[in-house]
């Protein structure tokens, strides 16, 4: 305790504004339990970048932990990248202080000669990946925190490909901003070197997304009744737009979640993935009787899809479910224009389901699969760029439809499942049954999520503890299974349970384990990289002979997965 009261006295100095120290000594004063959690550990860069709750402390989200992390990446920049005039836009999200924070950003990259490109309002994630290669930017900043509670905040970096970082260069700027002192960080901005954007940007992001989204020539747009939630975020300044540049003139927006509020007034949580969030929406779809709802996290990259099930109930999909339809309406996309030749490619990762990759193969497609998160599907398009990437997924609600946007996008992705359920609607299908008919082809895949929130210290050992139990102390069963393979990608080694074999794994290391049985029964384990959390990923599967038959075998499958649940006390 004395090295974090030590810690914390440092932001007692002049170096941190009045209100800082104000609100540090107040805490010090009182001997506020909450002290240690501000000072324990520093901010880093997760899987998504840096986020978390704003206040004073280094495990905070504040003017100096993201100065310090701007005046890393400026280091970073100016060591590493030999051109005359470096460049950096910045976007940021509808959340509490995030236009504010974006200024002290631009300030700093400006203080240390960097041309800035500062988005004039919210925009979504998406964009900023595009107008990193747009405007020809040596790295790109958005402040956000997609879907986490009012108060965090976050910021991720992008490369000049318009992908997260990743290695060498997330291990880089780390290292440079560990070896800042606080009192090094340059705030004093060079006015002349910002430049606000926004229309002329906006403008060439919706025709990329129209022109990437927009599949068929002959389908009756006018006839898919869209509902729409922004969840009172970005994707309200951009998706009604490219919704209506694309055709399509019946959609309805969920009025009372319109307006961007970081307090996120109407939600628990804005979420897409949970159905709670999209009530709303789905309430209106049933009143109007419309074919379609999409939800759209704050910062516009996720999406959430609910379409009518065969009893007419609006059903929502899960991020498996939504990429594999949307895949599979790219793959025959491409095929009918005679345009897969063995250099193509489709992207996923090592939680998501398995399906999509026989989706791809019954087109004669590869599917290169990654370490979750978004950044590596972006440094797949680049280690591959001999190779057509044709699209890419993975189990959180996020995808993206071709290379022009390196991140997932829910602006795109939109008009991709409503060109879907547009032309399925035409043929006298819908969306739901193009999954079902999927399913009968290859297998029923029922995939499940269960996340274990463990908050601060204690709760990050106990993260540990549990990995390290499945890791040391394998399971060899499952609901009656016998685990064929344990992939440990911490130690890069998949082991054979039953024959002893290890095989190295090509991927860089991760601290996720996937147990697989005989039966091709799936269970992966991974702690969050931006929320206090364990996660448990579930994949179970099964023929459907006749998608009739359907129900009967999605209840089959998740009692199965709710047994699993039991037999690993995780309920």
């Amino acid at each position: 305790m004395n090295e974090i009261l030590d810690k914390a006295k440092k932001w007692l100095s002049p170096t941190f504004d009045i209100e800082t120290q104000q609100e540090i000594q107040q805490l010090v004063s009182s001997n506020s339990s909450d002290l240690a959690d501000r000072f324990y550990k520093d901010m880093e860069f997760g899987t998504g970048g840096m986020r978390g709750i704003m206040g004073a402390g280094t495990n905070r989200i504040n003017k100096y932990t993201l100065g310090r992390a701007t005046q890393g990446l400026s280091n970073y920049l100016n060591k590493n990248v030999q051109n005359e005039q470096l460049k950096v836009a910045i976007a940021y999200d509808c959340r509490h202080n995030s236009k504010k924070f974006a200024k002290i950003v631009a300030d700093v990259l400006s203080a240390n000669n960097m041309k800035v490109f500062l988005f004039e309002d919210l925009r979504p994630t998406p964009e900023l990946s595009f107008a990193v290669r747009h405007l020809g930017c040596d790295a790109g900043i958005v402040l956000t925190a997609s879907h986490n509670p009012p108060e965090y905040n976050g910021y991720k970096v992008y490369w000049a490909d318009g992908g997260q970082i990743v290695p060498p260069h997330d291990s880089g700027i780390i290292n440079e901003v560990n070896s800042l002192d606080f009192s090094e960080i340059k705030f004093e901005a060079n006015e002349n070197l910002i430049e606000i954007i926004g229309k002329q940007v906006d403008d060439a992001f919706i025709e990329g997304s129209v022109k990437n989204g927009k599949l068929f020539d002959k389908i009756n747009r006018n006839n898919l009744k869209i509902v729409f939630t922004s969840l009172h975020g970005t994707s309200i300044v951009s998706v009604p737009d490219a919704l209506q540049k694309a055709g399509y003139t019946d959609v309805h927006i969920v009025e009372k979640q319109r307006e961007p509020n970081g307090d996120f007034p109407t939600v628990k949580s804005p979420n897409p993935e949970e159905p709670e969030a999209l009530k709303m929406a789905t309430d209106l779809a049933n009143k109007i009787d419309a074919d379609i709802v999409i939800g759209t996290d704050p910062d516009c990259d996720r999406l959430g899809v609910a379409v009518r099930d065969t009893n007419g109930n609006m059903k929502l999909m899960n991020g498996n479910q939504t990429m594999v339809v949307m895949t599979e309406f790219l793959l025959r996309k491409w095929k009918e224009e005679g345009k897969i030749n063995g250099n193509q490619f489709v992207g996923s990762t090592i939680v998501s389901t398995e399906l999509v990759n026989d989706v791809a193969t019954n087109y004669g497609v590869e599917t290169k699969v990654c370490l979750t998160g978004f950044k590596w599907i972006a440094k797949l398009i680049r280690d591959a760029s001999n190779l057509d990437f044709i699209g890419g997924g993975e189990e959180s609600f996020g995808y993206m439809v071709g290379d022009f946007v390196r991140d997932k996008d829910a602006v795109t992705a939109t008009l991709l499942a409503c060109e879907v359920a547009a032309l399925a609607k035409q043929n006298g299908s819908s969306f739901y049954e193009e999954l079902l008919a999927i399913y009968v082809r290859n297998n029923f895949y029922k995939e499940h999520l269960i996340s274990i929130t463990k908050k601060g210290m204690d709760g990050a050992t106990e993260i540990k503890q549990m990995l390290s139990d499945m890791r040391n102390n394998p399971l060899t069963e499952i609901d009656g299974e016998k685990i064929e393979t344990l992939t440990d990608y911490d130690a890069s080694i998949q082991k054979n349970l039953l024959t002893g074999k290890e095989t190295t794994i090509d991927l860089p290391k991760s601290n996720v384990l996937i147990y697989q049985t005989e039966k091709g029964t799936r269970v992966a384990a991974r702690p969050s990289g931006t929320e206090p959390k364990i996660k448990f990923y579930f994949s179970v599967n099964a023929p459907l002979d006749v998608k009739e038959n359907a129900g009967k075998i999605e209840t089959a499958l998740d009692a199965k997965i709710q047994r699993i649940i039991k037999e690993m006390k995780l309920n």
